[in-house]
Protein backbone atom coordinates (compact mmCIF):
# COMPACT_ATOMS: atom_id res chain seq x y z
CA UNK A 1 0.00 0.00 0.00
CA UNK A 2 1.27 3.48 -0.91
CA UNK A 3 0.65 5.90 1.92
CA UNK A 4 0.93 9.22 0.08
CA UNK A 5 0.06 10.48 -3.40
CA UNK A 6 1.31 13.90 -4.51
CA UNK A 7 -0.72 15.31 -7.37
CA UNK A 8 -1.68 18.39 -9.33
CA UNK A 9 -3.40 19.33 -12.58
CA UNK A 10 -1.02 20.99 -15.02
CA UNK A 11 -2.19 23.26 -17.82
CA UNK A 12 -0.40 21.11 -20.44
CA UNK A 13 1.33 17.76 -20.63
CA UNK A 14 4.64 19.50 -21.39
CA UNK A 15 4.54 21.18 -17.97
CA UNK A 16 5.95 19.55 -14.85
CA UNK A 17 5.43 20.46 -11.21
CA UNK A 18 8.65 21.37 -9.44
CA UNK A 19 6.56 21.85 -6.27
CA UNK A 20 5.54 18.18 -6.09
CA UNK A 21 9.14 17.13 -6.52
CA UNK A 22 10.23 19.47 -3.73
CA UNK A 23 7.64 17.88 -1.44
CA UNK A 24 8.80 14.42 -2.44
CA UNK A 25 12.48 15.26 -1.94
CA UNK A 26 11.80 16.37 1.64
CA UNK A 27 9.58 13.49 2.76
CA UNK A 28 12.51 11.63 4.37
CA UNK A 29 11.39 8.15 5.50
CA UNK A 30 8.08 8.43 3.63
CA UNK A 31 9.60 8.77 0.17
CA UNK A 32 9.49 5.03 -0.46
CA UNK A 33 5.75 5.01 0.17
CA UNK A 34 4.92 8.06 -1.95
CA UNK A 35 3.94 8.46 -5.61
CA UNK A 36 3.82 11.55 -7.82
CA UNK A 37 0.85 11.61 -10.20
CA UNK A 38 0.38 14.58 -12.53
CA UNK A 39 -2.61 15.30 -14.73
CA UNK A 40 -3.72 17.86 -17.33
CA UNK A 41 -6.82 20.01 -17.61
CA UNK A 42 -8.48 17.93 -20.33
CA UNK A 43 -8.76 14.91 -18.01
CA UNK A 44 -12.05 14.49 -16.16
CA UNK A 45 -12.33 14.63 -12.35
CA UNK A 46 -13.49 11.01 -12.39
CA UNK A 47 -10.49 9.83 -14.37
CA UNK A 48 -8.13 11.79 -12.12
CA UNK A 49 -9.75 10.45 -8.95
CA UNK A 50 -9.61 6.88 -10.26
CA UNK A 51 -5.88 7.13 -10.94
CA UNK A 52 -5.15 8.82 -7.59
CA UNK A 53 -6.95 6.04 -5.71
CA UNK A 54 -5.25 3.19 -7.61
CA UNK A 55 -2.63 2.93 -4.86
CA UNK A 56 -5.14 3.34 -2.02
CA UNK A 57 -3.36 6.31 -0.41
CA UNK A 58 -3.97 7.44 3.13
CA UNK A 59 -2.91 11.02 2.29
CA UNK A 60 -3.36 12.90 -0.97
CA UNK A 61 -1.49 16.18 -1.39
CA UNK A 62 -2.87 18.46 -4.12
CA UNK A 63 -1.18 21.54 -5.60
CA UNK A 64 -3.68 24.36 -6.19
CA UNK A 65 -3.06 27.08 -8.75
CA UNK A 66 -5.14 29.70 -10.48
CA UNK A 67 -5.50 27.55 -13.62
CA UNK A 68 -6.63 24.37 -11.84
CA UNK A 69 -8.58 25.58 -8.79
CA UNK A 70 -12.06 24.84 -10.13
CA UNK A 71 -11.08 21.49 -11.64
CA UNK A 72 -9.32 20.43 -8.45
CA UNK A 73 -12.40 21.39 -6.44
CA UNK A 74 -14.32 18.84 -8.51
CA UNK A 75 -11.63 16.21 -7.90
CA UNK A 76 -11.83 16.82 -4.15
CA UNK A 77 -15.62 16.45 -4.30
CA UNK A 78 -15.37 13.07 -6.06
CA UNK A 79 -12.52 11.88 -3.82
CA UNK A 80 -14.50 12.56 -0.66
CA UNK A 81 -17.62 10.93 -2.10
CA UNK A 82 -15.96 7.63 -3.01
CA UNK A 83 -13.18 7.53 -0.40
CA UNK A 84 -14.15 9.72 2.57
CA UNK A 85 -11.40 8.23 4.74
CA UNK A 86 -8.67 9.58 2.45
CA UNK A 87 -6.98 12.63 4.01
CA UNK A 88 -6.72 15.51 1.54
CA UNK A 89 -4.03 18.14 2.02
CA UNK A 90 -3.95 21.26 -0.16
CA UNK A 91 -1.09 23.63 -0.83
CA UNK A 92 0.07 26.15 -3.40
CA UNK A 93 -0.43 29.85 -4.13
CA UNK A 94 -4.18 29.59 -4.70
CA UNK A 95 -4.82 28.46 -1.10
CA UNK A 96 -1.94 30.24 0.65
CA UNK A 97 -3.78 33.54 0.99
CA UNK A 98 -7.25 34.54 2.12
CA UNK A 99 -9.93 34.92 1.01
CA UNK A 100 -10.39 31.57 -0.73
CA UNK A 101 -12.76 32.36 -3.58
CA UNK A 102 -13.07 28.70 -4.51
CA UNK A 103 -14.65 26.56 -1.81
CA UNK A 104 -12.17 24.00 -0.48
CA UNK A 105 -14.06 23.16 2.71
CA UNK A 106 -14.03 19.44 1.87
CA UNK A 107 -10.24 19.28 2.23
CA UNK A 108 -8.89 18.08 5.58
CA UNK A 109 -5.86 20.40 5.76
CA UNK A 110 -4.58 23.46 3.91
CA UNK A 111 -0.92 24.42 4.15
CA UNK A 112 -0.42 28.13 3.59
CA UNK A 113 3.03 29.24 2.50
CA UNK A 114 6.06 27.22 1.40
CA UNK A 115 5.22 23.62 2.18
CA UNK A 116 8.57 21.92 1.44
CA UNK A 117 9.09 21.00 5.11
CA UNK A 118 5.62 21.67 6.53
CA UNK A 119 4.07 18.89 4.43
CA UNK A 120 6.47 16.33 5.91
CA UNK A 121 5.70 17.56 9.43
CA UNK A 122 1.97 17.23 8.80
CA UNK A 123 2.25 13.72 7.33
CA UNK A 124 4.51 12.65 10.18
CA UNK A 125 2.01 13.87 12.78
CA UNK A 126 -0.84 12.03 10.99
CA UNK A 127 1.05 8.74 10.75
CA UNK A 128 2.09 8.99 14.39
CA UNK A 129 -1.52 9.49 15.47
CA UNK A 130 -1.18 13.11 16.59
CA UNK A 131 -2.68 15.24 13.79
CA UNK A 132 -3.19 18.99 14.26
CA UNK A 133 -6.60 20.24 15.35
CA UNK A 134 -7.08 23.08 12.91
CA UNK A 135 -7.54 22.88 9.14
CA UNK A 136 -5.33 25.85 8.24
CA UNK A 137 -1.61 25.36 8.79
CA UNK A 138 0.61 28.43 8.55
CA UNK A 139 3.94 27.13 7.28
CA UNK A 140 6.97 28.86 8.72
CA UNK A 141 9.34 30.16 6.04
CA UNK A 142 11.92 27.37 5.79
CA UNK A 143 15.64 28.18 5.76
CA UNK A 144 16.56 27.78 2.10
CA UNK A 145 19.66 25.72 2.94
CA UNK A 146 17.55 23.16 4.83
CA UNK A 147 15.47 22.21 1.79
CA UNK A 148 16.52 19.16 -0.23
CA UNK A 149 16.72 19.91 -3.95
CA UNK A 150 14.21 18.09 -6.19
CA UNK A 151 15.98 17.59 -9.50
CA UNK A 152 16.82 13.91 -9.27
CA UNK A 153 13.09 13.22 -9.11
CA UNK A 154 12.40 14.42 -12.63
CA UNK A 155 11.97 11.19 -14.58
CA UNK A 156 13.69 10.31 -17.84
CA UNK A 157 10.34 10.88 -19.58
CA UNK A 158 10.10 14.34 -18.01
CA UNK A 159 13.57 15.24 -19.21
CA UNK A 160 12.96 13.91 -22.70
CA UNK A 161 9.47 15.24 -23.40
CA UNK A 162 8.61 18.01 -20.94
CA UNK A 163 9.88 21.28 -19.51
CA UNK A 164 12.19 20.97 -16.53
CA UNK A 165 11.49 23.84 -14.14
CA UNK A 166 14.37 25.02 -11.98
CA UNK A 167 15.10 27.87 -9.57
CA UNK A 168 18.18 29.60 -8.23
CA UNK A 169 16.34 31.87 -5.79
CA UNK A 170 13.04 32.53 -4.11
CA UNK A 171 11.39 35.86 -3.46
CA UNK A 172 11.45 39.28 -5.08
CA UNK A 173 12.69 42.65 -3.77
CA UNK A 174 10.05 44.59 -5.70
CA UNK A 175 6.57 45.41 -4.43
CA UNK A 176 4.43 45.35 -7.58
CA UNK A 177 0.94 45.27 -6.15
CA UNK A 178 -0.57 42.85 -8.68
CA UNK A 179 2.04 40.13 -8.01
CA UNK A 180 2.14 37.50 -5.26
CA UNK A 181 5.92 37.70 -5.19
CA UNK A 182 5.60 41.22 -3.74
CA UNK A 183 4.57 39.61 -0.45
CA UNK A 184 8.06 38.17 0.07
CA UNK A 185 10.29 40.38 2.14
CA UNK A 186 13.60 39.36 0.57
CA UNK A 187 15.32 37.22 -2.03
CA UNK A 188 16.81 33.94 -0.79
CA UNK A 189 19.49 32.42 -2.97
CA UNK A 190 20.02 28.67 -3.26
CA UNK A 191 23.56 27.37 -2.79
CA UNK A 192 24.96 27.59 -6.31
CA UNK A 193 27.63 24.95 -5.78
CA UNK A 194 24.95 22.38 -4.98
CA UNK A 195 22.58 23.70 -7.64
CA UNK A 196 25.07 23.53 -10.51
CA UNK A 197 25.92 19.96 -9.57
CA UNK A 198 22.21 19.14 -9.96
CA UNK A 199 22.06 20.98 -13.28
CA UNK A 200 25.02 18.96 -14.53
CA UNK A 201 23.25 15.74 -13.58
CA UNK A 202 20.17 16.87 -15.48
CA UNK A 203 22.35 17.70 -18.46
CA UNK A 204 24.08 14.32 -18.31
CA UNK A 205 20.65 12.67 -18.37
CA UNK A 206 19.74 14.55 -21.54
CA UNK A 207 18.12 17.67 -20.12
CA UNK A 208 18.27 20.49 -22.67
CA UNK A 209 15.35 22.72 -21.63
CA UNK A 210 15.73 24.63 -18.35
CA UNK A 211 12.94 27.02 -17.38
CA UNK A 212 13.93 29.18 -14.41
CA UNK A 213 11.00 30.27 -12.25
CA UNK A 214 13.00 32.96 -10.40
CA UNK A 215 11.15 36.27 -10.39
CA UNK A 216 14.27 38.44 -10.62
CA UNK A 217 17.03 36.44 -12.27
CA UNK A 218 19.27 39.36 -13.26
CA UNK A 219 19.61 41.10 -9.88
CA UNK A 220 22.50 39.16 -8.34
CA UNK A 221 25.21 39.55 -10.98
CA UNK A 222 27.59 37.11 -9.32
CA UNK A 223 25.07 34.28 -9.36
CA UNK A 224 23.68 35.27 -12.74
CA UNK A 225 27.15 35.17 -14.28
CA UNK A 226 27.94 31.74 -12.87
CA UNK A 227 24.69 30.28 -14.18
CA UNK A 228 25.14 31.81 -17.61
CA UNK A 229 28.71 30.51 -17.75
CA UNK A 230 27.43 27.02 -16.93
CA UNK A 231 25.28 27.02 -20.07
CA UNK A 232 27.76 28.85 -22.27
CA UNK A 233 30.19 25.99 -21.68
CA UNK A 234 27.64 23.54 -23.10
CA UNK A 235 27.23 22.55 -26.71
CA UNK A 236 23.94 23.64 -28.33
CA UNK A 237 21.15 22.91 -28.92
CA UNK A 238 19.55 23.79 -25.60
CA UNK A 239 17.03 26.34 -24.33
CA UNK A 240 17.30 28.34 -21.12
CA UNK A 241 14.41 30.55 -20.02
CA UNK A 242 14.79 33.40 -17.50
CA UNK A 243 12.42 36.03 -16.13
CA UNK A 244 14.32 39.31 -15.90
CA UNK A 245 13.71 42.86 -14.73
CA UNK A 246 13.87 45.17 -17.74
CA UNK A 247 16.12 47.97 -16.50
CA UNK A 248 19.10 46.04 -15.13
CA UNK A 249 21.47 44.92 -17.89
CA UNK A 250 24.96 46.12 -16.96
CA UNK A 251 27.79 45.69 -19.46
CA UNK A 252 29.03 42.46 -17.88
CA UNK A 253 25.60 40.89 -18.33
CA UNK A 254 25.26 42.23 -21.86
CA UNK A 255 28.59 40.68 -22.80
CA UNK A 256 27.40 37.27 -21.57
CA UNK A 257 24.04 37.44 -23.33
CA UNK A 258 25.71 38.31 -26.63
CA UNK A 259 27.54 34.98 -26.53
CA UNK A 260 24.42 32.79 -26.56
CA UNK A 261 23.70 31.27 -29.98
CA UNK A 262 20.38 31.60 -31.74
CA UNK A 263 17.55 29.61 -30.15
CA UNK A 264 19.31 28.99 -26.84
CA UNK A 265 18.19 31.91 -24.64
CA UNK A 266 14.65 33.08 -23.93
CA UNK A 267 14.00 36.15 -21.77
CA UNK A 268 10.64 37.03 -20.23
CA UNK A 269 10.53 40.76 -19.58
CA UNK A 270 7.75 42.30 -17.52
CA UNK A 271 7.18 45.85 -18.73
CA UNK A 272 3.50 46.00 -17.69
CA UNK A 273 3.24 49.76 -18.36
CA UNK A 274 5.29 52.68 -19.66
CA UNK A 275 3.08 55.21 -17.90
CA UNK A 276 4.98 56.75 -14.98
CA UNK A 277 1.86 57.64 -12.98
CA UNK A 278 0.41 54.14 -13.33
CA UNK A 279 3.73 52.53 -12.48
CA UNK A 280 4.08 54.62 -9.34
CA UNK A 281 0.46 53.93 -8.43
CA UNK A 282 1.08 50.16 -8.30
CA UNK A 283 4.46 50.47 -6.52
CA UNK A 284 6.40 49.29 -9.55
CA UNK A 285 9.77 51.00 -9.75
CA UNK A 286 11.27 51.11 -13.23
CA UNK A 287 13.75 53.27 -15.11
CA UNK A 288 11.95 53.59 -18.43
CA UNK A 289 14.88 55.06 -20.34
CA UNK A 290 17.10 52.16 -19.29
CA UNK A 291 14.32 49.76 -20.18
CA UNK A 292 14.03 51.16 -23.70
CA UNK A 293 17.80 51.07 -24.14
CA UNK A 294 17.97 47.47 -22.91
CA UNK A 295 15.19 46.37 -25.23
CA UNK A 296 17.01 47.96 -28.16
CA UNK A 297 20.18 46.14 -27.15
CA UNK A 298 18.46 42.76 -26.78
CA UNK A 299 16.60 43.21 -30.06
CA UNK A 300 19.54 44.30 -32.19
CA UNK A 301 22.69 42.93 -30.57
CA UNK A 302 21.73 39.49 -29.25
CA UNK A 303 20.15 36.26 -30.46
CA UNK A 304 17.73 36.19 -27.52
CA UNK A 305 14.09 35.33 -28.00
CA UNK A 306 12.10 37.93 -26.07
CA UNK A 307 8.69 37.60 -24.45
CA UNK A 308 7.52 41.01 -23.21
CA UNK A 309 4.47 41.69 -21.03
CA UNK A 310 1.90 44.49 -20.83
CA UNK A 311 -1.13 44.53 -18.53
CA UNK A 312 -4.60 45.79 -19.43
CA UNK A 313 -6.76 47.34 -16.68
CA UNK A 314 -4.19 48.66 -14.19
CA UNK A 315 -5.71 51.16 -11.72
CA UNK A 316 -5.54 54.69 -13.08
CA UNK A 317 -4.50 53.69 -16.60
CA UNK A 318 -6.78 54.70 -19.45
CA UNK A 319 -7.26 52.85 -22.72
CA UNK A 320 -5.36 55.66 -24.39
CA UNK A 321 -2.41 55.14 -22.07
CA UNK A 322 -2.43 51.41 -22.71
CA UNK A 323 -2.58 52.11 -26.44
CA UNK A 324 0.51 54.29 -26.09
CA UNK A 325 2.25 51.42 -24.28
CA UNK A 326 1.52 49.01 -27.11
CA UNK A 327 2.52 51.50 -29.80
CA UNK A 328 5.82 52.17 -28.09
CA UNK A 329 6.63 48.54 -27.38
CA UNK A 330 5.68 47.20 -30.81
CA UNK A 331 7.92 49.82 -32.40
CA UNK A 332 10.79 48.95 -30.02
CA UNK A 333 10.82 45.21 -30.55
CA UNK A 334 9.67 42.45 -32.90
CA UNK A 335 9.34 40.02 -30.01
CA UNK A 336 6.24 38.41 -28.55
CA UNK A 337 4.17 40.94 -26.63
CA UNK A 338 1.86 39.27 -24.15
CA UNK A 339 -1.23 41.38 -23.47
CA UNK A 340 -2.44 40.22 -20.06
CA UNK A 341 -5.68 41.17 -18.32
CA UNK A 342 -5.20 42.40 -14.74
CA UNK A 343 -6.03 39.74 -12.13
CA UNK A 344 -6.83 40.25 -8.47
CA UNK A 345 -4.95 37.53 -6.61
CA UNK A 346 -5.71 36.94 -2.95
CA UNK A 347 -2.88 38.24 -0.80
CA UNK A 348 -1.78 40.98 -3.18
CA UNK A 349 -2.10 44.69 -2.43
CA UNK A 350 -3.88 45.59 -5.67
CA UNK A 351 -7.16 45.47 -3.74
CA UNK A 352 -6.34 48.78 -2.05
CA UNK A 353 -7.37 50.52 -5.29
CA UNK A 354 -10.83 48.95 -5.48
CA UNK A 355 -12.77 51.91 -4.08
CA UNK A 356 -10.71 54.74 -5.55
CA UNK A 357 -10.82 53.38 -9.10
CA UNK A 358 -14.04 51.37 -9.05
CA UNK A 359 -12.20 48.11 -9.69
CA UNK A 360 -14.60 45.21 -10.23
CA UNK A 361 -13.22 41.68 -10.68
CA UNK A 362 -14.69 38.28 -11.36
CA UNK A 363 -14.88 36.03 -8.31
CA UNK A 364 -14.07 33.02 -10.52
CA UNK A 365 -10.53 32.03 -11.51
CA UNK A 366 -8.50 33.64 -12.99
CA UNK A 367 -10.15 36.63 -11.21
CA UNK A 368 -9.79 39.00 -14.14
CA UNK A 369 -10.94 42.59 -13.98
CA UNK A 370 -14.41 43.18 -15.44
CA UNK A 371 -14.46 46.98 -15.35
CA UNK A 372 -13.19 50.05 -13.55
CA UNK A 373 -14.05 53.75 -13.49
CA UNK A 374 -11.99 54.40 -16.64
CA UNK A 375 -12.82 51.26 -18.64
CA UNK A 376 -16.47 50.09 -18.75
CA UNK A 377 -17.35 46.41 -19.07
CA UNK A 378 -18.08 46.56 -22.81
CA UNK A 379 -14.70 48.17 -23.50
CA UNK A 380 -12.94 45.63 -21.28
CA UNK A 381 -14.58 42.88 -23.31
CA UNK A 382 -13.19 44.45 -26.47
CA UNK A 383 -9.75 44.54 -24.88
CA UNK A 384 -9.95 40.85 -23.99
CA UNK A 385 -10.84 40.06 -27.60
CA UNK A 386 -7.97 42.25 -28.77
CA UNK A 387 -5.56 40.30 -26.55
CA UNK A 388 -6.84 37.00 -27.92
CA UNK A 389 -6.62 38.03 -31.58
CA UNK A 390 -3.18 39.52 -30.92
CA UNK A 391 -2.04 36.09 -29.74
CA UNK A 392 -3.55 34.36 -32.78
CA UNK A 393 -2.01 36.67 -35.33
CA UNK A 394 0.98 38.57 -33.95
CA UNK A 395 2.38 36.39 -31.16
CA UNK A 396 1.81 33.14 -33.04
CA UNK A 397 4.44 34.12 -35.61
CA UNK A 398 2.14 32.90 -38.36
CA UNK A 399 1.78 36.38 -39.86
CA UNK A 400 5.07 38.02 -38.96
CA UNK A 401 5.27 40.00 -42.23
CA UNK A 402 1.65 40.52 -43.23
CA UNK A 403 0.24 41.56 -39.84
CA UNK A 404 2.49 44.63 -39.77
CA UNK A 405 0.78 45.91 -42.89
CA UNK A 406 -2.00 46.96 -40.49
CA UNK A 407 0.16 49.67 -38.94
CA UNK A 408 2.48 51.10 -41.54
CA UNK A 409 1.72 54.47 -39.91
CA UNK A 410 3.09 53.24 -36.55
CA UNK A 411 -0.34 53.35 -34.85
CA UNK A 412 -0.30 49.74 -33.71
CA UNK A 413 -3.04 49.86 -31.10
CA UNK A 414 -5.49 51.98 -33.05
CA UNK A 415 -5.25 49.88 -36.21
CA UNK A 416 -5.14 46.48 -34.54
CA UNK A 417 -8.08 47.40 -32.31
CA UNK A 418 -10.18 48.15 -35.39
CA UNK A 419 -9.04 44.88 -36.99
CA UNK A 420 -9.90 42.95 -33.82
CA UNK A 421 -13.44 44.27 -33.72
CA UNK A 422 -13.88 43.59 -37.44
CA UNK A 423 -12.75 39.95 -37.02
CA UNK A 424 -15.25 39.50 -34.21
CA UNK A 425 -18.10 40.73 -36.42
CA UNK A 426 -17.08 38.07 -38.96
CA UNK A 427 -16.56 35.14 -36.56
CA UNK A 428 -18.56 35.99 -33.41
CA UNK A 429 -15.91 33.93 -31.65
CA UNK A 430 -12.34 34.18 -30.40
CA UNK A 431 -11.74 30.42 -30.43
CA UNK A 432 -11.51 27.58 -32.96
CA UNK A 433 -10.53 29.83 -35.87
CA UNK A 434 -8.33 27.91 -38.29
CA UNK A 435 -5.10 29.25 -39.73
CA UNK A 436 -6.65 29.22 -43.20
CA UNK A 437 -9.64 31.25 -41.96
CA UNK A 438 -7.33 33.75 -40.23
CA UNK A 439 -5.33 34.13 -43.44
CA UNK A 440 -8.50 34.88 -45.39
CA UNK A 441 -9.76 37.34 -42.78
CA UNK A 442 -6.49 39.23 -42.74
CA UNK A 443 -6.40 39.32 -46.55
CA UNK A 444 -9.96 40.62 -46.86
CA UNK A 445 -9.46 43.24 -44.15
CA UNK A 446 -6.21 44.57 -45.61
CA UNK A 447 -7.55 44.67 -49.15
CA UNK A 448 -11.09 45.75 -48.29
CA UNK A 449 -11.09 47.95 -45.20
CA UNK A 450 -7.51 49.19 -45.68
CA UNK A 451 -7.70 49.26 -49.49
CA UNK A 452 -4.22 47.78 -49.96
CA UNK A 453 -3.15 46.07 -53.17
CA UNK A 454 -4.39 42.48 -53.42
CA UNK A 455 -1.11 41.38 -54.99
CA UNK A 456 0.98 43.05 -52.27
CA UNK A 457 -1.08 41.54 -49.47
CA UNK A 458 -1.26 38.09 -51.12
CA UNK A 459 2.51 38.04 -51.56
CA UNK A 460 3.07 38.94 -47.90
CA UNK A 461 0.66 36.27 -46.66
CA UNK A 462 2.18 33.71 -49.03
CA UNK A 463 5.58 34.46 -47.57
CA UNK A 464 4.23 33.95 -44.07
CA UNK A 465 2.26 30.79 -44.81
CA UNK A 466 4.95 29.05 -46.85
CA UNK A 467 7.62 29.60 -44.21
CA UNK A 468 6.31 26.39 -42.64
CA UNK A 469 6.45 23.15 -44.55
CA UNK A 470 3.16 21.54 -45.49
CA UNK A 471 1.01 24.67 -45.22
CA UNK A 472 -1.18 25.78 -48.10
CA UNK A 473 -2.22 29.20 -49.31
CA UNK A 474 -6.03 29.55 -49.31
CA UNK A 475 -7.47 29.54 -52.83
CA UNK A 476 -8.98 33.01 -52.44
CA UNK A 477 -5.48 34.40 -51.79
CA UNK A 478 -3.51 32.11 -54.06
CA UNK A 479 -4.89 33.61 -57.28
CA UNK A 480 -3.40 37.01 -56.39
CA UNK A 481 0.15 35.81 -55.60
CA UNK A 482 2.66 37.30 -58.07
CA UNK A 483 5.97 36.80 -56.25
CA UNK A 484 7.06 33.35 -55.18
CA UNK A 485 8.94 33.33 -51.86
CA UNK A 486 12.40 31.76 -51.90
CA UNK A 487 11.48 28.80 -49.77
CA UNK A 488 12.26 25.74 -51.85
CA UNK A 489 10.14 23.24 -53.75
CA UNK A 490 9.08 21.33 -50.62
CA UNK A 491 6.76 24.13 -49.52
CA UNK A 492 5.07 24.89 -52.82
CA UNK A 493 2.09 22.58 -52.55
CA UNK A 494 -0.08 25.58 -51.66
CA UNK A 495 0.24 26.78 -55.25
CA UNK A 496 -1.07 25.22 -58.44
CA UNK A 497 1.40 23.91 -61.03
CA UNK A 498 0.23 26.60 -63.44
CA UNK A 499 0.94 29.31 -60.85
CA UNK A 500 4.39 27.94 -60.05
CA UNK A 501 5.21 27.84 -63.77
CA UNK A 502 3.88 31.38 -64.25
CA UNK A 503 5.86 32.69 -61.29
Amino acid sequence: MQNIVLSTINARYTHTSIALRYLFANLKEYKNSTLIKEFVLNQTPYEITEKILESNPKIVGLGIYIWNALETQKVIHVLKKVSPETIIVLGGPEVSHLPHRVNFDSADYIIQGEGDLAFYDLCNSIFKGDPPNGKLIQAALPPIESIELPYKYFTDEDIKNRFVYVEASRGCPFKCEFCLSSIDKSVRNIDLDKLLVEFQRLWDRGGRTFKFIDRTFNLNMKNTTRILDFFLEKKPPYLVHFEVVPDNFPEALRDKIKLFPHGSLQLEIGIQTFDEHTSENISRKQNFEKTKDNLHFLEHETNSHLHVDLIIGLPGETIGSFGNNLNLLANLTNSEIQLGILKKLSGTHISRHDDNYGMVYSDLPPYEILKNDLIPFTTMQKMKRLARFWDLTYNSGNFSKSIKMLWSDGKVYENFSAFSEWIFTQTESTWHISLERLSELLFHYLTGECELSKEEVANAIALDVLRFRGRKIPASIREHVTELPEIGEANLEGLTKRQIKRL
